[in-house]
């Protein structure tokens, strides 16, 4: 389960990627000077500011005249009035070099770089005149520390100068014998599409509100010496030496800001002297059995690889692709892997770089973008059983509500909280760009805290945790409801519309002109009537707020229906406009389809159709991410051959020196997701997609192989879970499930939906089932009991 190289990394998204969900990064394996690039999870620019804007509540009543009056270009030059700032930026900790002293030579053999998915271990293998050297790198969650093991292989080899920098503001020190480096965060960093003059801005160093930063590098050698100095680690003549590397800052979680009580060089010293005073063996089998308990939940087979086991990855994607079912099991598990090293209780959720970031100035400031992307990054979190990972992201949004309760307030008058389009470490809430210098169609969109209220609910319904839903999800998720009852307005037939509204970045044709805000996007009134479904399937199962819920079921009647287009499509606004790029990468209109279900074969045919018409209108093109999304939407719309061919397309290499193009997504050598550039949601979107068309709960049962391609013949899969608190395990041999295994974690009723005639049975013993309608069939499951299906027939 490797990602392998024959030679270093040259390019950032070729290195290799590790992390502990805080501390992040990345291994280049240079022979004479290795880089390893590093972030830390709360580095980020910026503090906490009043981003809220009291004229957007002057400005909406004018907006929603003019958009009902169908001044779209008005409406979109008034809307600028309702923004907000830029959000701050993820910032680079910095590098790690590690200069050999064997030196750079020109004939050097047996080189290998891997990253092993299932250890969560990074190795760098070659040999120099005649001696073998080795390095392990791995992020350790349990000890919170990045650890480098170098050994030679014969003794008194290992000679080397390890030292840290980075490009923001720093001194660096040696601090007994230990290196240490020490700054502050920029109080501001300019958007990098942002033409500025003073884009990176930092405040005085005593009375900075921005953050304090302190990284610390200590070594422990076997034979040799070692020393520290300003200049770095000095080892000379080692065989084994190992160095531990911690970060900290001075951001705290309770406070949402800065805390001067908070001293990062303390915390770094704490973690230094607690990992060094382990011993090596004992912090690698901590983190083994850390890291296995996590990855080792799901297994899966597609087939045999077709590629050499040793041929390079980037290689092995450029002759093979997706026609190499083991390539395809390898995307499957980076993302988990991914997940895993991006997102861990008690981190910041995984951003639009997931830890892993090398620049000041960041592609979309590497932030989190509430109207696909965040979302995107937690998608396999549930149904890939890694659910313990999404409570970054459910913590993130507790702190969104807190912030967009005021900014409910102050920008419209309205109940309730709202999130916008982007938001960052400090929780903005407010539309973006600047006050009037972004554009409408991608800066202004009030329904990002109600799309991540989808996260809230969904982790209740893998999980039946009826406590957690009573005092975290729901509470939530009523006051996102709350401001979409002040939102919507009344059109003038009696339906109730959202003004103004856009289908996020993709504008519209309305004469000769493009624009940004109309009313009533298919986007807007899906995302409303899937949060009041489950806020009423949620007072129902609490027993609670029996008015609250008969109030949102009439508000949810009377939403302006989904409109069906001339050419037979879910329209994407309430009139049938021709969108700009009828290839556009965002789906937007199709969220009802997936990830959520308000949209679903059974619920609504005539509506799923015409999604399904609009998917093919869109095309199997696009960004990286793009191409992740429309993996899982194929599935649901149960066409395993098409959704296989959008694995094929983002399993496309897309050179790391390549010029941008950002209608034409892949992946780096290093299975990274290309937009490009880098963004980490289509590796997350792609695993995501992946466990859909094997497994699906959405529509109240398991559905088993729902959109398994006609290339995946044979295989298996383990550990995948189901809405309803199951484990599910699938065999299928010839394109047919063979055998089904489910784990039940609550007692209840479970409903299976199959296409032969079937057999259950628990510990031997046949259970009893009942035919029910649409082809499903129900049985009883108790809590901690194991279930196996057989077809007989």
């Amino acid at each position: 389960m490797n990602i392998q190289f024959h030679s270093p990394a040259v390019y950032w998204v070729e290195a290799l990627p590790v992390g502990n969900g805080r501390l992040g990064a990345m291994v280049f394996g240079g022979i004479e000077k290795e880089r390893i690039a590093l972030n830390e999870d709360t580095l980020w620019s910026g503090y906490p500011k009043d981003w809220n804007n009291p004229g957007a509540k002057e400005a909406l009543p004018k907006v929603r005249e003019l958009i009902a009056q169908e001044k779209y270009g008005e409406a979109d030059r008034l809307c600028k009035e309702m923004m907000g700032p830029y959000t701050q930026s993820y910032l680079p900790f910095g590098d790690l070099h590690i200069v050999m002293e064997h030196g750079q030579v020109s004939r050097w053999g047996g080189y290998s770089r891997k990253l092993d998915l299932s250890t969560g271990i990074a190795t760098v293998d070659y040999n120099v005149g005649g001696v073998h050297y080795t390095r392990e790198i791995f992020a350790s969650h349990p000890d919170q520390a990045i650890v480098v093991r170098l050994t030679a292989g014969k003794e008194g080899f290992l000679s080397f100068r390890a030292k840290l920098d980075s490009p923001l503001r720093y001194t660096s020190k040696a601090d007994g014998d230990h290196f240490t480096i020490s700054g502050h965060a920029p109080e501001h960093v300019e958007p990098s599409y942002r033409d500025a003059e003073y884009p990176v801005q930092y405040g005085d160093p005593v009375a900075s509100k921005g953050l304090k930063f302190h990284g610390r590098l200590a070594v422990v050698q076997d034979g040799g010496t070692a020393r520290a100095d300003t200049d770095g680690l000095h080892v000379i003549g080692a065989t084994v030496a190992t160095l531990y590397f911690s970060a900290a800052t001075s951001f705290d979680f309770g406070l949402g800001a800065s805390s001067p009580e908070r001293d990062p060089g303390q915390s770094t010293a704490e973690a230094i002297r607690s990992v060094c005073g382990k011993g090596y063996t004992d912090v690698l089998h901590r983190h083994l059995d850390d890291h296995g308990k996590l990855f080792g939940r799901v297994a899966l087979h597609l087939g045999e690889s077709k590629a050499p086991s040793d041929m390079p990855t980037d290689r092995r994607i450029a002759e093979y692709g997706s026609s190499d079912p083991g390539l395809v099991e390898l995307l499957f598990h980076y993302g988990r892997y991914l997940l895993i090293a991006s997102s861990r209780l008690g981190t910041s959720p995984a951003n639009l770089q997931g830890i892993w970031n090398e620049e000041t100035r960041a592609p979309w400031s590497s932030n989190y973008t509430l109207n696909i992307n965040a979302e995107m990054n937690y998608w396999p979190a549930e149904t890939c059983n890694l659910a313990e990972l999404h409570e970054p992201l459910i913590d993130f949004i507790g702190r969104l509500a807190v912030n967009g309760k005021k900014t409910a307030e102050t920008n419209y008058g309205a109940r309730g909280w709202v999130a916008h389009h982007n938001s960052d470490l400090w929780g903005q809430t407010a539309p973006v760009g600047d006050f009037g210098d972004g554009d409408p169609v991608w800066a202004y969109w009030p329904m990002g805290g109600v799309w991540l209220t989808q996260h809230l609910w969904e982790h209740y319904a893998f999980s039946g945790d009826e406590a957690y839903l009573r005092n975290t999800a729901y509470p939530i998720m009523k006051e996102a409801a709350l401001f979409c009852l002040d939102w919507l307005i009344e059109n003038k037939d009696g339906h109730f519309i959202t003004s103004p509204s856009t289908s996020p970045e993709q504008k519209f044709l309305f004469g000769d002109k493009r624009h940004a805000v109309s009313e009533a996007t298919t986007m807007d009134l899906s995302l409303i009537a899937e949060l009041f479904d489950n806020c009423i399937l949620s007072a129902q199962q609490l027993k609670i707020d029996e008015d609250f819920a008969r109030n949102l079921q009439e508000t949810k009647q009377r939403l302006l229906p989904l409109q069906i287009g001339k050419r037979g499509q879910l329209q994407e606004w309430s009139q049938d406009f021709e969108g700009e790029d009828v290839h556009h990468r965002h789906v937007s209109h199709l969220v009802g389809i997936y990830p959520g279900r308000f949209i679903t074969e059974q619920s609504a045919p005539d509506l799923f159709h015409a999604a399904k018409k609009s998917l093919e209108i869109r095309g199997d093109g696009g960004t990286g991410w793009s191409l992740g999304w429309k993996i899982g939407l194929w599935a649901r719309f149960k066409d395993g051959n098409r959704a296989e061919r959008l694995i094929s397309n983002l399993l496309t290499l897309v050179k790391s020196d390549a010029p941008l193009n950002m209608d034409i997504g892949g992946v780096y050598a290093n299975l990274f997701d290309a937009h490009p550039p880098f963004q980490i949601d289509g590796n997350f979107a792609a695993t995501a997609g992946i466990a859909e068309m094997l497994l699906q709960s959405h529509q109240g049962c398991l559905e088993f192989l729902p959109a398994l391609p006609d290339s995946w013949k044979n295989g298996y899969v383990r550990g995948l879970r189901g809405r309803g608190g199951y484990e599910v395990d699938l065999e299928w041999t010839n394109g047919v499930l063979s055998k089904a295994e489910i784990s039940a974690s609550i007692t209840q009723t479970c409903e299976v939906s199959v296409k032969r005639a079937i057999r259950v049975t628990q510990d031997g013993q046949e259970v009893n089932k009942v035919e029910l309608e649409n082809g499903r069939v129900g049985f009883r499951t108790e809590c901690g009991k194991r279930y196996v299906i057989l077809a007989t027939e």
